[in-house]
């Protein structure tokens, strides 16, 4: 099999989304047998019940055979599978549909079509699933190749922007270790240790998630390296007992923001300031807050770009559920990250 046909290109029919826009075919199917003109024998609302029924018990037949076949199918080529999933969905529609109009005449309900001729409805269904099969699967498709590109792009992006991130921190790292080796040979050494667990993080594999115990680890290797270089110009006010360590979450999230508060507020004041970073969960979620002064005379946020990075990861890991709040005040700058709270107490 070729590399590009590799890939998941046939859709979870079990999943929700699927099911449902198979059961919207499926009732625009029964509307249009509703509405044939040879449909005289009972009212138009008794056939379309009737054939709601009838085609929404044959898009979930065929839904439960094409999710229970998914693995089989993709291990084709593309071509060979798209083919062998409409010509299982023509087969299973036969069968259901011949099934059916065993069971209508052995109970005498003559819902379906006259005695005699069984055949002709089977065919004439699967020849209905035929067409609508090859254009559904068609459109499925694609979806699926479209969603897959746009998860790729995506993925890219965060990557570019995660290296983006990652050489900023380790340099102003160095930076300071270079100016303690003289002066302070053990201040020194333990700067070494925490800038290789910062090493490891930023070089660690990106598909993983690490957790927030340890993304708040390495705050505090981050917090140390820089509390040798600004001494009592950085004062730290931490409160995040309360946050779930086991938390999932991409690597280096909260540490640019943490870095932005330093450099681009406390270490730009004559005098310091205090960094506040404040943690809670509520209403299902876990949020936590970074705090810092700036110069009043500051042009906010001039950590723009680091702060868009950060959102996009937000987006990419998260989406909807997960949100970076950035509050500039004059004298001071605010940043509010909150991410789902999947983990329990």
């Amino acid at each position: 099999m070729a590399e590009s046909e590799k890939h998941r290109w046939l859709p979870q029919f079990c999943s929700l989304p699927t099911l449902f826009a198979l059961m919207v075919v499926a009732e625009v199917v029964a509307l249009v047998i509703a509405m044939a003109p040879d449909r005289v024998a009972r009212s138009w609302i008794s056939e379309l019940a009737i054939a709601s029924v009838f085609v929404q018990w044959l898009a979930l037949l065929n839904a439960v055979v094409l999710c229970s076949s998914r693995e089989t199918l993709e291990r084709l080529s593309v071509r060979a599978g798209f083919f062998a999933a409409w010509a299982l969905a023509v087969v299973t529609t036969a069968l259901g549909s011949a099934v059916v109009y065993s069971m209508d005449h052995a109970l005498g309900f003559g819902l379906t079509s006259p005695p005699g001729s069984g055949w002709r409805f089977s065919l004439g269904n699967a020849a209905i699933c035929a067409l609508i099969a090859a254009a559904l699967l068609r459109y499925l498709y694609i979806r699926e190749l479209s969603l897959e590109r746009i998860q790729a792009a995506a993925k890219a992006q965060v990557d570019a922007l995660q290296a983006r991130i990652r050489p900023h921190f380790l340099f102003n790292s160095m930076n300071t270790i270079a100016s303690l080796i003289r002066k302070r040979p053990q201040d020194a050494e333990r700067a070494v240790e925490d800038l290789s667990d910062l090493f490891r993080a930023a070089l660690g594999a990106r598909e993983t998630l690490a957790t927030l115990g340890e993304e708040l680890d390495l705050i505090g290797h981050y917090l140390r390296i820089e509390g040798l270089r600004l001494g009592d110009r950085l004062q730290l006010d931490l409160d995040l007992d309360d946050l779930p360590r086991d938390l999932p979450l991409p690597q280096l999230l909260l540490q640019p923001l943490v870095e932005n508060a330093v450099y681009h507020g406390i270490q730009r004041l004559p005098a310091g300031g205090t960094l506040t970073i404040r943690g809670k969960r509520a209403a299902g979620q876990v949020e936590i807050v970074v705090h810092n002064p700036v110069p009043d005379d500051a042009a906010l946020p001039r950590n723009a770009h680091a702060l868009s990075n950060v959102r996009a990861r937000i987006e990419y890991h998260f989406g909807d559920k997960g949100a970076l709040l950035v509050q500039p005040e004059r004298g001071e700058f605010t940043v509010t990250v909150r991410l789902p709270d999947v983990t329990t107490r």
